[in-house]
């Protein structure tokens, strides 16, 4: 299924280019009305809603037939895939650090953006923790979610980033009003990687005004030229 799709998207660069330009727009249309007016005010019902969508996941996970098999694949560990050679250490311990710092690459110019909007009687220790709780959390859950899912449906479980492509419509399938709960799911999804691109956006746009004096309007147009522009090697390099 993964390879079709790649096959699909090289053989549509117009349709990789309208969804980049949507994004895009969409991104910086949110940024404009800045940080609670837009990303706070549109991102609290809809994370919500996936946070519920997530828990009535993984009870459903704990009645599919392959939950057993599932938890065990995903939550008791096998030492001897790490310590049976130093190759297999290192190649753990790499995977780890690498997952480790894309993380905090990816999210250090958020938590430095977003800390400098925090009230000043909320604590940063306490919103790290809370933030670090609920990122685990959700991992968690996830996790739950996918890999019963896996035992169930006979999806290899180390298929990689496309198991939620693979085993979640298997599970919707099988649930009571499906393609609502599928639906929903997919759209809440997508909101979620459409914050981060606001999040990614947020940054340029406080650059732009704090260093150049700009107003938040020059410095959305500038931008969104500038990002439309210098995406396109991006996009059609596929």
């Amino acid at each position: 299924v993964g390879s079709e799709m790649c096959i699909r998207d090289r053989a549509n660069p117009g349709e990789q280019v309208l969804w980049m330009v949507v994004i895009t727009v969409l991104g910086f249309l949110v940024c404009q009305k800045g940080l609670q007016g837009g990303l706070e005010r549109i991102g609290k019902w809809m994370m919500g809603a996936l946070l519920v969508l997530i828990l009535v996941l993984v009870a459903h996970s704990f009645v599919l037939p392959g939950v057993k098999e599932g938890l065990a694949f995903y939550l008791l560990p096998d030492f001897s895939k790490i310590f049976g050679s130093p190759d297999m250490f290192f190649e753990a311990a790499y995977a780890a650090m690498g997952q480790a710092f894309f993380t905090l690459s990816i999210g250090m110019g958020s938590m430095t953006i977003f800390g400098s909007y925090i009230d000043k009687h909320r604590s940063l220790m306490g919103e790290a923790a809370t933030i670090g709780v609920l990122d685990t959390g959700v991992a968690l859950a996830t996790g739950l979610i996918i890999f019963p899912a896996c035992f169930a449906f006979g999806v290899a479980p180390d298929s990689g980033p496309g198991l939620v492509f693979i085993t979640l419509p298997s599970v919707f399938e099988q649930m009571w009003g499906g393609q609502v709960w599928g639906t929903l799911f997919f759209v809440f999804m997508s909101f979620a990687a459409l914050t981060t691109v606001i999040a990614v956006f947020e940054n340029i746009l406080s650059f732009s005004i704090e260093n150049w004096g700009w107003s938040r309007k020059k410095a959305m147009l500038v931008n969104l030229v500038a990002i439309l522009i210098l995406s396109m090697p991006c996009v059609l390099g596929f």
